[in-house]
């Protein structure tokens, strides 16, 4: 009889694992564009990065919490004469109307990433229809522009919500390059994980308020400028037209060319 437990317990053991194995498996599929295979096809994504044949590549930044630093961000990228793409929140456009401007007034794009942040993987369709309008109300206000971008809030993303975005004649954007600035790595480990994973075509990822980020992006540009780079906005990086007639997306996030 003790055997006959001891081997119940076992089997209820390596059942738990199993099915702790399987959900975090599930979990990978969800939030990961590197799937291959059928799935892979049917998936809807956003665009991680683009097929170019030149070296193009779009830098962008999330503006959701602090502006310590927007001001020198746009300074910075003013003097390599630099275009980049800020994807803000509703609520700091709230508290930041100003910045907003500036960042219009600079020449870069402002696009949107939700209105106050949510998990968009939670909300309905009407619902996530509604705030992103919220937010790109915010923004067309400030600077007369409405936004034809978008960012998930935290990079989150299923079907219905990538199929939300794209009902409203908006691109959903991610990113191929992250510069983990958030983890407050230093300027030289930023430098470092950006300029050794940028490929033609990249979108790279960073964060206003980030620590080391204003220290760090002179230098990254300058290497990517003499490694012959052209810094382009998301807008001019992507392919226009509309998914699956005009470009497809691969199983990695990119957007190509229909074969």
């Amino acid at each position: 009889m003790k055997g006959t437990k001891i081997i119940y317990l076992r089997r209820k053991i390596v059942a738990a694992v199993a099915c702790v194995i399987a959900a975090a498996a599930m979990l990978y599929v969800v939030n990961s564009p590197m799937v291959v295979g059928a799935a892979a096809t049917s998936r809807q994504l956003p665009i991680y990065c683009v097929q170019k044949d030149y070296k193009a590549l779009s830098i962008s930044f999330d503006a959701a919490w602090g502006n310590e630093d927007t001001q020198q961000l746009i300074d910075i990228l003013a003097k390599y004469n630099v275009q980049a793409t800020f994807f803000i929140v509703g609520e700091w456009v709230d508290k930041y109307p100003e910045s907003v401007k500036a960042l219009s007034d600079a020449g870069h794009e402002v696009m949107g990433h939700s209105n106050d942040h949510a998990h968009f993987n939670s909300l309905s369709t009407q619902e996530i229809i509604d705030d992103i309008n919220a937010n790109n109300d915010k923004i067309e206000g400030v600077t007369g522009v409405r936004p034809t971008l978008f960012r998930c809030p935290y990079g989150e993303y299923d079907d219905h919500v990538i199929n939300a975005v794209r009902s409203m004649n908006i691109e959903p954007i991610q990113w191929d390059v992250d510069s983990l600035d958030w983890k407050d790595l230093s300027a030289a480990e930023i430098t470092r994980r950006v300029t050794s994973k940028v490929q033609p075509g990249s979108i790279v990822l960073f964060h206003n308020a980030a620590l080391h980020t204003p220290e760090a992006l002179p230098s990254i540009i300058e290497t990517l400028l003499q490694d012959g780079y052209t810094f382009l906005p998301i807008s001019q990086l992507i392919m226009p037209g509309q998914y699956n007639q005009d470009y497809i997306i691969d199983h990695a996030g990119r957007q190509c060319s229909p074969k």
